[in-house]
């Protein structure tokens, strides 16, 4: 199989779903189907084994099959991102190191997480991850559920030492902490991606790249159409686009945002599946301002 060779780490990387059954078992067939739902939806990558693919309560061999089962149905078309992050920096390596047998074209790689760590002892551990696996790596800045925050001094010196560290992905919703990535680092070969789907196209007019999407699990033409219109030259309608997503967005504070959006995909028509247990459960108050969003979304968006 044809591996793609990534030149740019850039547009929009759906962030996606693991689909389940009831009985939190992967749903192959499905997850196979959404692979082709977001290639045929424009996304310039898609992204495995992240937060909103529950990668935190997926064992090692699960972990394994989702990213065979990604690389297979993309078939080359568009690269396979995938996180392989751990909480030790031995597991990082091994399950990287797995991941570029499969075929997976880069990584996506989440800081330690649960135990406090200083900025030293996270350089150490992406630097011998860089040293060990010859393949593009995306770090992954995410403190409020690592508890643990990638300075940006950091990740210059990191960006600056290894060839293979091509950029970061920036989830803290701090708009100045992406700035700050941008600021310290080479546009020309560093990629700084925001992880709020919220702020993507304001990262792009401050330099950045594009966005780890969630949001396209329930709109993926929406979140693809901002980075096309950006490219086009087009802010009005890039804005447009990314206004549309709020009223989805605000629906994030009746749960966890990925039991949300796993919700919202099946309300939709997409059969994702729960979350596994013991997350997922969603309230009616939930269920009804869900599709309060969407609709409204299909009302002024695709008026």
């Amino acid at each position: 199989m044809k591996r793609v060779m990534i030149l740019n780490i850039a547009g929009i990387i759906p962030a996606m779903a693991t689909p389940m059954f009831e009985d939190g078992s992967i749903n192959e067939a499905e997850l196979r189907n959404q692979v082709n739902r977001q290639i045929n939806a424009g996304a310039n990558g898609i992204f495995c084994l992240g937060t909103n693919g529950e990668a935190y309560i997926l064992s090692k061999e699960e972990k394994i099959r989702v990213m065979e089962l990604f690389v297979e149905e993309a078939e080359g078309r568009v690269p396979v991102y995938a996180g392989t992050g751990c909480v030790g920096t031995r597991d990082t390596i091994e399950l990287s190191e797995k991941a570029k047998e499969i075929g997976i074209d880069a990584l996506s790689v989440i800081s330690p997480y649960f135990a406090a760590i200083n900025q030293t002892e996270i350089y150490e551990h992406y630097a011998a991850l860089a040293e060990s696996v010859d393949l593009p790596i995306i770090l992954y800045n995410m403190p409020a559920r690592t508890g643990n925050h990638l300075e940006y001094t950091t990740v210059a010196k990191l960006a600056a030492k290894y060839r293979n560290i091509r950029g970061i992905k920036d989830s803290s919703g701090n708009f100045d902490n992406i700035l700050r990535y941008i600021e310290s680092t080479d546009k020309s070969s560093f990629s700084v991606l925001s992880g709020n789907d919220s702020l993507i196209l304001w990262t792009l007019m401050a330099g950045g790249k594009g966005g780890v999407t969630a949001v396209a699990n329930i709109l993926p033409e929406i979140m693809v159409s901002i980075y096309q219109y950006w490219c086009e030259g087009n802010f009005e309608k890039a804005k447009e686009a990314q206004d549309a997503i709020r009223p989805i967005r605000d629906c994030f504070k009746y749960g966890n945002p990925n039991s949300i959006v796993k919700r919202a995909a099946n309300l939709i028509g997409q059969p994702v599946g729960p979350c596994r247990k013991p997350f997922g459960m969603v309230s009616k108050e939930a269920d009804a301002a869900i599709l309060e969003a969407i609709n409204t979304y299909y009302a002024q968006y695709l008026k």
